[in-house]
């Protein structure tokens, strides 16, 4: 009897439990929802956070070593009608081509060599307003005529035109994006001509014959050849400049380009390449270490890329002190730059590649910038050894321009 009215006990106790429960879940459930504070939103453009890290910041004024700058843009002639890509001539007046070196002289940059120099008449107007007004200080390169590109004779033409510009003053061959994103058969109509179409071999063998590196620009950064989305670091640069993305259309993708420029670099042994921007593909040392170890007379320098090799400083240093004697100084300065100022030609600027390369500073901005204008990241220095920094700031391009070392 006892056992019966236990059981009888504990069914009515669990019955009375679970109609507890379902009377509260239906009053949840019946509850009107709570007020909650509305979402504060914030435009990405307007996000400036300022960092609570309390870390060393070493204030480096001037270079090392005397600087050699093999990568400025202090004047800029076109070289293919009606692309926004060396289409315009931007010539600034002598006086600010006179604070350019007082600036130099505070940062200890011996020289910089300006790669737009345009050809011909543009060439000379080049060679007579910066290399001979400012001895010692500038020495400039001289440009293809991709505008002659559809005249009959263009391949020999253009071979005689580089020795044309050597004797006019010329020390070197600056080829832009411009050969493989945008010169078509018909200038801006037409297929892309390719990087490794024969028509141009006359020229980048005149070119070692007559001991002129070329200093090539091949692709861009790999976001660029990338979908402009969510997933792009690049997008906020992408948004501002969308005439740099290269993703779809008719563009090669950047292997290709990147393939095309390594055949002409083999196929021309004895003439010497300079990879612009970490022979722009900085975002992969191990392969650019690669092409360096396959092509001995491939140099690269690292203008306007300090925020690619600043946000991998261990693979960075590695690099730097493996390719030491392969790796030239550039910036990729150019005057009045406001809207990439990753490459403004300013003392801020210069001073960040100083640090980058001279210390160990953790997290600072790759850019005089209030927003990073490449990604939004920061970077951290490498701290080079003297004997390395002699050699990159100075020595390594010394060799290959005929120049004293130090």
């Amino acid at each position: 009897m006892a056992n019966t009215e236990l059981e009888s006990s504990r069914r009515m106790f669990l019955a009375s439990s679970l109609t507890a429960a379902a009377t509260a879940a239906a009053c949840r459930r019946a509850a009107p929802p709570e007020d909650k504070p509305a979402r504060a939103t914030l435009a990405l453009e307007d996000f400036r956070p300022i960092s609570m890290l309390k870390v060393p910041e070493t204030k480096i004024e001037k270079a090392k070593f005397p600087a050699i700058d093999v990568h400025t843009h202090v004047y800029m002639y076109p070289s293919l009608p009606g692309k926004d890509v060396g289409a315009v001539a931007a010539v600034i007046p002598p006086e600010q081509v006179d604070q350019i070196v007082k600036w130099m002289d505070e940062l200890n940059v011996k020289l910089m060599i300006n790669a737009t120099g345009g050809y011909g008449e543009n060439l000379k107007r080049t060679v007579e307003g910066l290399v001979r007004r400012y001895p010692g200080r500038f020495l400039t390169m001289t440009e293809p005529a991709w505008d002659k590109i559809t005249e009959p004779g263009y391949d020999k033409w253009q071979a005689e035109e580089i020795a044309r510009a050597k004797e006019m003053g010329a020390v070197g061959i600056k080829v832009l994006k411009i050969l493989g994103l945008y010169l078509r058969e018909r200038l801006t109509e037409g297929p892309l001509i390719k990087v490794d179409d024969p028509r141009f071999d006359p020229m980048w063998e005149a070119a070692g014959k007559l001991g002129l590196p070329v200093a090539i620009h091949t692709s861009d950064p790999d976001a660029f050849f990338t979908p402009v989305d969510n997933r792009n670091e690049r997008w906020e640069e992408l948004n501002k400049h969308p005439d740099w993305s290269f993703y779809g259309k008719d563009y090669p993708s950047k292997p290709e380009l990147l393939a095309a420029r390594n055949r002409v670099i083999a196929r021309h042994p004895k003439t010497t390449f300079i990879g612009y921007h970490v022979a722009n593909h900085p975002e992969d040392l191990a392969e650019v270490g690669s092409w360096l170890d396959q092509y001995p007379n491939l140099y690269v320098d690292f203008g306007a890329r300090l925020g690619e090799l600043g946000r991998q400083p261990y693979t960075a240093r590695k690099f730097f002190l493996k390719y030491q004697d392969r790796i030239l100084f550039g910036t990729d300065a150019t005057p009045n730059a406001d809207a990439y100022p990753q490459q403004d030609l300013t003392p801020e600027m210069y001073r960040i590649y100083f640090r980058f390369l001279e210390t160990f500073d953790e997290y600072f901005d790759y850019s005089p910038a209030p927003v990073p204008p490449q990604g939004r990241w920061r970077i951290y220095g490498i701290g080079l050894p003297d004997e390395v920094l002699k050699k990159v700031y100075h020595n390594n391009a010394a060799r290959l321009f005929g120049l004293k070392p130090i």
